[in-house]
């Protein structure tokens, strides 16, 4: 199987078409070469992904016929990235948290509507004519003169 069907069939990118633009941008290498898109995935290879910024590598184990469920990726791949990467991912995910905690800061588009739908529906609730809130009918105008 193509590689980049491979990667594609094992959910570790979305689509076919970014599998492939992630091996033409020399993310993606077999052993110590880096491949192409058409480079043939046997059964024992160790590819070695770059992706967020940390290197993964995987041992295929065996190869799926057709992309494949993602309860059912760890029959035909091993993760056999080392540990630090992952805690260097998790570093990363912790300072990125530093500067600005989740739900902080510029609201989203949902939330500009949710606001705007808040104050459209409490002004139209609470309108009322500022005459008849105060008690003045318009004569009290009349006798100031």
């Amino acid at each position: 199987m193509r590689i980049d069907k491979f990667l594609w069939s094992i959910r570790f990118y979305k689509t076919r078409s970014v599998s492939a633009d992630e091996i033409k941008k020399n993310r993606v290498s077999i052993g110590a070469s880096v491949v192409k898109s058409s480079k043939e995935v046997k059964e024992g290879d160790v590819i070695k992904i770059r992706k967020n910024q940390i290197e993964y590598k995987i041992k295929v184990i065996q190869i799926p016929k057709s992309r494949i469920g993602a309860k059912l990726v760890s029959l035909h791949i091993k993760d056999v990235t080392d540990k630090d990467q992952y805690e260097q991912l998790m570093m990363r995910k912790m300072s990125q948290e530093y500067y600005r905690n989740r739900g902080e800061g510029r609201p989203t588009k949902k939330d500009r509507r949710d606001m705007d739908d808040y104050v459209e529906n409490d002004v139209t609730a609470d309108f009322t004519d500022w005459d008849d809130f105060f008690g003045e009918d318009g004569s009290d105008s009349e006798k100031e003169d």
